[in-house]
């Protein structure tokens, strides 16, 4: 079974008759209506019939009304709508006029309204913005959420253009994951305004993304601008000036940007990731604008995705790794020969220690913590995890030292994107590339050593570690050990000397190591407090560390600082363990419990029902 779930290509998350039919292009036309937190939308697919005798099409819906439905020449077309099945909602089955063969095509034109629970939509009003002043809409589609948006094959390997026309308030703006190309206003209704879109490359559904609100740009370099609100708009200019280096530095390495334009839009705490890819439009998390540009490797890492992710696909959620172990491998890359390579080797540390802790949180025998899980019947959501960025990475790095390096391992890295760009892959069609790449390192018999099934299909840590350069983290663990060993009496040795040469990086690495270990008892803790001057940090990154140690080390003055950190942003990276750890701490559990019901309608929908599950709260 593991060998077969490598080459699997049947995807077990969608309900679309993806062999049968596939959509090659999407004009969505959309009434955003901020007072029903509803679209009302028609959704018009071209299809490309892959097979003879093909009689209808089966496209994913979730929480979705559809009105009516009709062909290319405006004839209603017959359809149903199922039952809901478990996480993947409904499946929409139209009917053609008549079966279709190989390589015909046609068109379908859904009419349809979406619902206010529909799962990719956050609705956010005023007084949850910074204005405070207009309401704000913004999509989260990854993994399999643009379905409850847009009716389509909610499917990753299923790549496809588009074109919208998005209606909105007249104050508000609109963005989409595409390219504008025009604004107007709406005929005989002074109060909305209508912004068109296109994306000419095709995407996988999971990458359309829409945003709405009171929102203003800078100009931060020849291809890139900065949204978000006024009230933050220049402190995110700030924080992102080095966005071009990052994109020239990834071309280097990947080949040239294709999509055109490469903004960035800094939204509303509530978002519940770091970043995500949306292309010509990344979506990024307010928690890493720290003020002095020490958190922007996210960008590094969303810029990444343009190629490996965006360009070249995970075929299924099985496959997620590919999208994002390339993605961290080169975004390490970027930082590397931006910073130098002592650099990415100290992030690839700091990685690993990311990933001990994620399979310490699962259990080191779960089926998730396979680089290739099974997803049958599962939510892609309740599988996400820094598994497949950091296993996944691991073992690219694992790979450039065994053929030889990076002068050996770039140049088919490069290739690689080149070879499936535009494509989706699978995990076995992967390391066939790998093979036929390096088929003169398969002759010498170089890839022998390398147990595959351990790391695609057996759960827990990678079989390996591979040689990291520990030059920069030598400090971080030198007085993390020297903490750990002190004494009660040796307690006044430290002072804030101490971190006074480390990087923002080398702190939160210095902190991390922390959570690999049994708790600091109350008095180590209270005493790093005061030399380092931890509680009243304002970096999200040192912050989330410092709770979690304190929370494990029953501080509980910490627990109102803790429940206000994961009530002012909504990041799932922070929120969730935090969460977690509040639950496990029983001096703290009912306050968490209470806290999160209080919250939990302000929060990220996919946020919150992973929070819920976390805490064992019932709907």
């Amino acid at each position: 079974m593991a060998e077969d779930i490598a080459a699997r290509k049947t995807d077990p998350n969608t309900l679309s008759n993806i062999e049968d039919v596939r959509t090659t292009n999407i004009d969505v036309d959309i009434a955003v209506d901020f007072s029903s937190h509803t679209f009302d939308g028609t959704a018009k697919l071209d299809l490309l019939i892959l097979k003879d005798g093909v009689s209808h099409v089966v496209l994913d819906t979730r929480d979705i009304t559809v009105n009516k439905v009709q062909d290319g020449d405006g004839s209603d077309l017959t359809f149903t709508v199922g039952e809901p099945v478990k996480a993947f909602g409904s499946p929409l089955d139209i009917q053609f006029k008549t079966p279709l063969n190989k390589d015909a095509t046609t068109v379908v034109s859904v009419q349809y309204k979406t619902s206010p629970k529909a799962s990719a939509l956050q609705w956010l009003e005023p007084e949850q913005t910074a204005g405070k002043k207009h309401p704000y809409l913004f999509s989260q589609c990854q993994a399999i959420h643009c379905r409850s948006m847009i009716p389509c094959q909610d499917a990753p390997s299923v790549k496809a253009t588009y074109h919208a026309k998005v209606t909105v308030p007249r104050e508000l703006v609109a963005l989409m994951s595409a390219l504008r190309v025009g604004e107007e206003p709406v005929s005989g209704d002074k109060t909305k305004w209508t912004y068109k879109f296109h994306q000419k490359v095709p995407i996988p559904s999971y990458l359309i993304a829409i945003v709405v609100g009171a929102l203003e740009s800078r100009v931060i370099g020849p291809r890139s601008r900065v949204w978000s609100e006024k009230e933050t708009v220049d402190a995110a200019a700030y924080e992102f000036v080095d966005t071009e280096q990052f994109i020239a530095t990834a071309e280097e390495l990947c080949g040239p940007y294709v999509w055109g334009e490469y903004d960035l839009l800094i939204l509303p705490p509530s978002f519940p990731y770091g970043g995500m890819e949306n292309p010509c439009l990344t979506f990024v998390t307010p928690t890493i604008v720290a003020g002095d540009r020490s958190l922007v490797n996210v960008a590094a890492h969303e810029i990444a995705h343009s190629w490996t992710g965006n360009l070249v696909t995970n075929h299924t959620w099985e496959h997620f790794w590919l999208n994002e172990g390339h993605t961290v491998f080169v975004e390490r890359k970027i930082l590397g020969r931006m910073h130098g390579e002592k650099t990415r080797q100290f992030e690839a540390f700091g990685g690993w220690h990311t990933l001990q802790d994620t399979i310490a949180a699962f259990g080191e025998t779960n089926p998730h913590t396979h680089l290739v899980p099974s997803l049958q019947g599962i939510d892609p959501d309740d599988a996400f995890s820094s598994v497949p960025y950091e296993k996944g990475s691991a073992l690219l790095f694992y790979l450039e030292i065994l053929v030889g390096g990076p002068e050996v391992f770039e140049p088919f890295l490069r290739s690689y994107v080149d070879n499936f760009k535009y494509k989706s892959l699978t995990t076995a069609e992967w390391k066939d590339y790998l093979f036929s790449y390096f088929k003169d390192k398969v002759a010498e018999g170089v890839f022998d050593k390398v147990d595959w099934k351990a790391w695609f299909h057996t759960p827990g840590m990678p079989p390996l570690k591979p040689e990291i350069d520990t030059t920069l983290s030598d400090a971080c663990t030198t007085l993390s050990k020297r903490w750990r060993e002190a004494k009660a009496t040796e307690l006044d040795q430290f002072n804030a000397d101490d971190l006074k040469d480390f990087t923002t990086g080398q702190k939160i690495e210095f902190l991390s190591q922390f959570l690999l270990q049994d708790p600091l008892s109350l008095d180590t803790l209270k005493a790093m407090d005061k030399c380092y001057s931890l509680n009243s940090s304002k970096n999200s990154e040192i912050r989330f560390r410092w709770y979690r140690m304190c929370i494990r080390g029953g501080m509980e003055e910490v627990i109102p600082m803790a429940l206000d950190f994961v009530t002012e942003q909504g990041r799932m990276k922070f929120v969730r363990p935090i969460y977690r750890d509040l639950y496990a701490f029983d001096k703290a559990r009912e306050q968490a419990v209470e806290r999160f019901k209080q919250n939990r309608n302000q929060m990220n929908i996919i946020c919150s029902n992973m929070v819920a599950k976390d805490l064992k709260v019932s709907e």
